[in-house]
């Protein structure tokens, strides 16, 4: 995207799969919103409507994968995987090998990736962690009369470019904000390693155009704001889908971003919140001592406002948060339990929830799709609060409990796509919205 960027092309950028972190450096590198497209917790419909209505300006799309090429919801299907999502699109793939430790054997495994799904177009491979120029050659030679796919570079093993990581992936672009030089340095080893003009010349051209349903809300035209959302977003919380807040403001929601880090008041005249997910044991003593803002949230949700938390942003509506340092952070206390930090992985994986009554979020009955990702789990659960959310997911997950409702606050530990039941979110909205009422009479 670096290398793309600096030729002066217009890149469009998207993530396969349910990942936030490798969006927010997409938006550093190219300065446009990147978008998740998935295959198992959206439509395909909605899938090509997204990728047709942010590439329509676009000299150029790049798409990353998710894992391996094929990898995805399960082991028996395409579903989800980055392979599933280039035949949806109609894209070809650059295939980028890990050649460190490797030689001939790549060839081996190049044959295995064509041959597994002959539906897909190959615009080339690209050798990563390559030991030296000789090494290269190696492995070039090795693809003659063995292979199709042409090899379209290869870049050397260099420690200096790299991007920090940690247990939920690689830092974030608010921990590690990849500076002017970084880019620059990133563009130029593309531009010396690759061979650009022969894979721009071999990409077929995008499909765009105006959308065939009125499926995706994210393609109409925004409503006149009705609502004020408060969005949390600083440091600890930054894991957001940006269908997420888009489809809430198409549905009338006027976003107003905050920091429950510095932030000693919340913004003026809300009439809902929103935590998304993030990192907030990293930052729990900032979050504990702005006490101010935590009594805030607590007193809104006594009043009824509509407040919805997932992941981090519901860790940040419990109690205590218990951290791998030894110590007790209090939090907002709008559910009468606490959560506990790990040392190890507590659940990964796909969700679809059933909601089991009328709530914030939707009507009974209604389904929606998301992720789970976390190295924390709740306890001392009070048994008197009400799950909201039947869940479904891999591996025998079904009809689990989940979703927690006190007043009007909602919290969980997953991450939904309102993608996945736009409704969600106009009935999020239509909360807040009598929320408003409320309050505008009792100022009467």
């Amino acid at each position: 995207m670096a290398a793309l960027k600096k030729r002066g092309l217009n890149v469009a950028p998207f993530k396969v799969g349910p990942g936030f972190i490798d969006p927010g450096h997409h938006f550093r590198v190219t300065g446009k919103n990147s978008w998740n497209l998935d295959g198992w917790m959206l439509s395909k419909s909605y899938n090509l409507e997204c990728f047709r209505k942010y590439s329509e300006n676009a000299d150029v799309s790049v798409v990353e994968g998710v894992m391996g090429l094929f990898d995805g919801y399960d082991g028996k299907s395409e579903s989800g995987s980055s392979a599933q999502m280039a035949k949806w699109l109609d894209l070809s793939v650059i295939l980028v090998v890990d050649a460190g430790s490797m030689a001939r054997s790549v060839a081996a495994l190049i044959r295995g990736f064509e041959e597994f799904d002959k539906g897909l177009s190959f615009a080339g491979v690209v050798f990563n962690n390559v030991g030296s120029s000789k090494h290269l050659q190696y492995l070039k030679d090795s693809l003659e009369g063995n292979v199709k796919m042409p090899c379209v570079g290869g870049i050397y093993h260099d420690r200096e470019i790299t991007i920090p990581k940690r247990y939920l992936g690689l830092a974030t672009l608010h921990d590690h904000r990849l500076s002017d030089k970084d880019i620059d340095r990133l563009a130029n080893v593309v531009e010396k390693n690759m061979d650009i003009d022969k894979l721009l010349e071999s990409l077929p051209d995008m499909k765009t155009g105006k959308p065939k349903s009125d499926e995706v809300p994210l393609i109409s035209e925004k409503a006149k704001p009705a609502v004020r959302i408060g969005i949390a977003w600083d440091n600890a919380f930054c894991f957001y889908y940006r269908d997420n807040l888009d489809i809430l403001e198409t549905f009338g929601a006027e976003l107003v971003y905050f920091s429950p880090i510095k932030d000693g008041c919340l913004p003026e005249n809300l009439d809902g919140i929103y935590f998304g997910g993030g990192y907030p044991e990293l930052f729990a003593s900032q979050l504990s001592n702005n006490s101010e803002l935590r009594r805030t949230v607590r007193k809104k949700s006594l009043e009824g406002m509509p407040i919805y938390g997932e992941c981090g942003g519901f860790m940040y509506l419990c109690r205590e948060l218990y951290n791998t340092d030894g110590n007790i952070y209090p939090m907002t206390g709008c559910f009468p339990f606490n959560t506990r930090m790990l040392s190890h992985l507590r659940t990964l994986g796909y969700r679809e929830i059933k909601l089991i009554k009328d709530t914030i979020v939707g009507k009974c009955g209604h389904t929606l799709r998301g992720h789970e990702f976390h190295y924390s789990e709740l306890s001392d659960i009070d048994a008197n609060i009400e799950n909201i959310y039947s869940v479904s997911g891999l591996f025998g997950q079904k009809n689990v409990p989940e979703g927690f409702l006190v007043n009007r606050t909602i919290g969980s530990y997953l991450h939904l796509h309102l993608g996945s039941k736009p409704e969600a979110a106009k009935e999020f909205i239509d909360s807040c919205l009598d929320y408003k009422k409320e309050r505008m009479t009792k100022l009467q």
